[in-house]
């Protein structure tokens, strides 16, 4: 069977023979030449076994470094889902905050109606029981020094939702005294105090609340046009009975019925 490659061994034919057949000396080189090939062939497999060892660990390197790459980016994945449901999450409980806040303001401005009403109406009985043990015409009441307040005042001009206009530039800062009415419930204090809160103003509370008319007190950080603001985003519509540096007083508009009122 013929070998691959050239054969780097002398074919018999080369030796010279001897009286008893070939040289011993060349014989001797022959078989050291062989030996020195089939050792440098050995060296070459060894090598050839390591790199292709060395080749296999790199390989199963490769393999595994791709593993955690994957594994990495399915975690950096889960982690972003993680922080998308987060973030809704959160936008879910501000939401309800802010709907729990509006449902506290205006249980709070109930609360405070009940016990202004409840005052009122013992000043009323105690008003009257006085009156009543007394001899002579009794005092005039709120109502009637409201009628000749508004009969000074003369006409009142009316906001800007088609009744229409007034001087609305005037600028208002500081505590501010804002009286309103006639209200049908507490309903509409409620929808013109957050329209009041919308504006800036802080400090809101409901002082008085009488005879369906209630005074507001708040505080304006700066300078803000109160009316033109109140005009845009009031519920009610409303006439300007008198204004001062930190008076407003309000009609609302009887030709209002119930209905447009509370819209």
């Amino acid at each position: 069977m013929a070998s691959e490659g050239t054969s780097t061994v002398p074919r018999m034919g080369s030796f010279k023979r001897a009286f008893f057949g070939y040289r011993r000396s060349d014989v001797e080189a022959t078989i050291a030449s062989r030996d020195s090939r089939i050792g440098a062939l050995e060296r070459e497999l060894m090598e050839a076994a390591g790199l292709e060892a060395e080749v296999s660990t790199l390989s199963g390197m490769v393999i595994e470094r791709e593993r955690e790459i994957r594994a990495l980016n399915g975690e950096l994945l889960e982690a972003n889902r993680r922080q998308d449901r987060s973030i809704a999450s959160l936008e879910s409980i501000s939401r309800r905050l802010q709907e729990i806040e509006a449902q506290a303001r205006g249980q709070a401005t109930r609360i405070r109606m009940k016990a202004l009403g409840e005052a009122v109406e013992l000043g009323r009985r105690a008003q009257a029981m006085g009156e009543a043990g007394q001899d002579g015409e009794p005092a005039a009441g709120d109502a009637a020094s409201q009628n000749g307040a508004a009969a000074s005042n003369g006409a009142a001009s009316h906001n800007g939702n088609g009744a229409g206009e007034f001087d609305a530039q005037s600028l208002f800062e500081g505590l501010i005294k804002l009286e309103i009415g006639p209200l049908d419930d507490f309903s509409q204090l409620v929808g013109f105090e957050d329209a009041i809160g919308e504006i800036g103003a802080s400090e809101i509370s409901v002082e008085r609340f009488s005879e369906g008319r209630a005074t507001l007190s708040m505080h304006l950080d700066e300078p803000i046009e109160l009316l033109r603001e109140l005009e845009e985003r009031s519920p009610l519509e409303f006439r300007v009975r008198r204004t001062a540096d930190d008076n407003v007083i309000l009609d609302v508009d009887d030709d209002q019925g119930p209905e447009q009122r509370a819209a």
